[in-house]
């Protein structure tokens, strides 16, 4: 297991527009399997490579819609585009690298994302609810955005955890 630093706000690399995967190849296998350790570590439902410091178009997301007893699946999008949008969610979203702070985003409730798998292989994939949101906002690190951006306000700190002095 490798762990990589996530990037904060203040890091001008998140502001960068990614390049292709062009070599699929050990190193990004790498670079996927380390995201994935760190992803998990961090208590995270989506992660890019610019977050880590790589300029690459490469993300996961984790599907969290999944039948009950089943384990969720790590989505590896290489190269993603957004193909097509559907109906709409407003709510709370945060980024591991903007910790402890989160707004109230406008998101499509579905997504279809076509993208490469590790190996170079093109296919398409569907998400609803909170996949299609994290598809959406780890898509948008790819071409150096934040979520804070299309925040429609941030919430407070007592809208986040309840109290004046509450736990963080």
């Amino acid at each position: 297991m490798a762990l990589r630093n996530i990037l904060t706000k203040e890091d001008k690399s998140l502001y960068k527009v990614c390049r292709p995967v062009v070599k699929f190849d050990a190193r990004l296998h790498q670079l996927l399997d380390d995201m994935a350790d760190t992803l998990i570590k961090a208590n995270g439902v989506g992660l890019a490579a610019p977050q880590v410091g790589i300029l690459r178009r490469a993300v996961l997301v984790i599907e969290t819609n999944v039948e009950e007893g089943e384990d969720e699946v790590i989505l590896e999008l290489i190269n993603p585009e957004l193909v097509e949008t559907s109906g709409e969610q407003v709510g709370a979203e945060g980024c591991l690298s903007v910790p402890g702070e989160y707004g109230i985003v406008r998101r499509p409730d579905h997504a279809v994302v076509k993208a490469q798998d590790r190996n170079g292989e093109w296919f398409e994939y569907a998400g609803d609810g909170l996949t299609a949101r994290c598809i959406c906002h780890e898509l948008e690190h790819l071409d150096g955005h934040l979520f804070t951006e299309k925040c429609e306000r941030m919430l407070t700190h007592e809208e986040i955890y309840g109290t004046e002095g509450g736990e963080e």
